[in-house]
């Protein structure tokens, strides 16, 4: 245990929680207005609640009131769930609120006895070094989805010092975080800002915008070709519109095909997956492989000056990509990442990328399809992707200029990160002291945790046990197929009975 102060203890969350308690499968999503709002799991921010990240839900506020799984200010919520094993266990604390709100099965619920803890002490203690650590011990990780039990969240032990010692830590914290808050969001908006000059910068100099005059003569837009172009971009009457395929070699990749795997004649090679492809960037953090045969090597083997472009994955994400530079010997892609490889030195490689990372953002979008949950582009689109190609002299200056204007953005944003992580260790260090018993002192007069806890949970053992009223259910509920909801999608399906 923790060494602690005097009048601090260890308990579990369960100590001081009147329940822990699991949300709703949600039935028939999207109806309004005569339904209960139930928050998203997104709505849950590790220290703030998004109060208007909601669906809706069928059953009635009633309903919801008899098997207690209405939300009440004060009330804890952890997230069960999350891909990303840091976010789960995450912590918010419901404000005051006007109307009945319910929570998905996703969250859990925990209601602080007050008489015990304060619910923004408890807050700050999960969001604690010591406690996020005790956190991550329990949590375990499944087909790539990591979560928590209720039972799991109920042991996870927390230092509590006297009730109005855990007043003043609230607000010493709180007069401290304000401000910390403050910067940190400057911090952010400067980053978005960041973002968006480079992405304009990308636009520009894909189609000689940056640092040049207006042009007095318009090139003549491609012919048609079967696709959405939209609004092109004007570019000088020495420059010419070329389809991606006129001007590059554009391949899909490989197709995993897990029997062949141990094929003995079948060789082992590094391959890009669309995760590995970002917007102006390569990932290679972690690199699969893949066993393919030796022909299938040489015809996808990457050649540094090969364009990626991603073929699927979120709307906004079709087409990013960036420039192989050689990073790994014999290394391929898969079918859901393109390579266009330029046809001579008819185009520099910087300038294909940028211009697909900036103007083909909104043509990817339009032209490609969405599926349930992910969207993608077909190889025959991507070949027709208009390019603006501009006299090959002209072609190196471009490239110098929009690598000054890029080359300084990105010194802001590393200077701009370098602050966010200190902000953050800064945050920590904070809240180590607090639950240490370090940041504010202690007063001999005040009750002892230990003995307030002896005191509350003698009062529990004298009340009889409540008997737990059964929840009455509407016709239309009953009716009303079981639903699960995951992400921004929701699936029908029987549940086991």
């Amino acid at each position: 245990m923790t060494e602690l102060p005097a009048g601090w203890t260890e308990v579990t969350l369960g100590e001081v929680a009147d329940s822990v308690k699991n949300g709703i499968f949600v039935s028939r999503p999207g109806v309004e207005p005569d339904g209960v709002p139930v928050l998203r799991i997104s709505a849950v921010r590790p220290g703030t609640l998004q109060l208007d990240d909601v669906r809706y839900s069928a059953m009635s506020e009633e309903d919801l009131a008899a098997s207690d799984s209405l939300l009440a200010p004060g009330d804890l919520l952890f997230t069960r769930y999350n891909g990303n094993a840091d976010y789960v266990g995450a912590c918010a604390l419901v404000p005051p609120i006007a109307a009945a709100l319910t929570y998905p099965d996703k969250l859990i619920r925990v209601r602080v006895d007050a008489r015990v803890a304060d619910p923004a002490f408890v807050l700050y203690a999960f969001q604690s070094p010591l406690v996020r650590a005790r956190v991550r011990r329990v949590v375990r990780t499944t087909a790539g989805q990591s979560g928590i039990s209720g039972a799991s969240l109920k042991v996870i032990r927390i230092p509590l010092p006297p009730l109005v010692e855990q007043k003043r830590v609230i607000a010493a914290l709180e007069g401290s975080l304000a401000p910390w808050g403050s910067g940190l969001s400057q911090l952010l908006r400067i980053t978005r800002r960041i973002s968006r000059f480079r992405d304009q910068v990308m636009l520009l100099a894909g189609v000689g915008g940056l640092g040049s005059a207006e042009p007095r003569e318009l090139a003549e837009p491609p012919e048609w070709a079967g696709v959405h172009d939209g609004e092109l971009p004007s570019i000088p009457d020495t420059w010419q519109w070329k389809r991606l395929d006129e001007i590059a070699e554009v391949v899909g990749g490989v197709t995993k095909d897990s029997k062949r795997q141990s094929d003995p004649g079948f060789v082992e090679v590094p391959y890009l997956r669309v995760a590995n492809v970002q917007r102006a960037r390569l990932d290679l953090s972690e690199v699969a492989h893949i066993k393919v045969s030796p022909k299938k090597a040489d015809q996808l083997r990457l050649e540094p000056g090969d364009v990626l472009l991603n073929e699927g994955g979120d709307r906004d994400k079709l087409g990013r990509g960036w420039i192989w530079e050689g990073q790994l010997p014999n290394c391929i892609h898969q079918n859901h990442v393109f390579r266009a490889r330029i046809k001579g030195d008819v185009l520099h490689p910087k300038l294909l990328a940028w211009h697909a990372n900036g103007f083909g953002r909104r043509w990817f979008e339009v032209n490609g399809l969405q599926s349930v949950n992910l969207a993608s582009i077909s190889l025959g689109k991507m070949k027709k992707f208009p390019v603006p190609v501009p006299p090959r002299p002209e072609q190196d200056r471009l490239v110098q200029v929009a690598e000054e204007y890029l080359s300084l953005l990105d010194s802001m944003e590393s200077a701009v990160s370098s602050a966010r992580e200190k902000a953050t260790r800064l945050r920590a260090s904070l809240l180590t002291e607090a639950f240490a018993g370090r940041l504010v002192p202690q007063d001999p007069d005040d009750e002892p945790a230990s003995e307030l806890l002896a005191r509350i949970r003698a009062e529990r053992e004298a009340v009889a046990p409540k008997q737990k009223a059964r929840a009455t259910r509407t016709r239309k509920e009953l009716a009303a197929p079981p639903t699960r909801v995951t992400g921004d999608n929701y699936q029908q399906e029987a549940l086991p009975l």
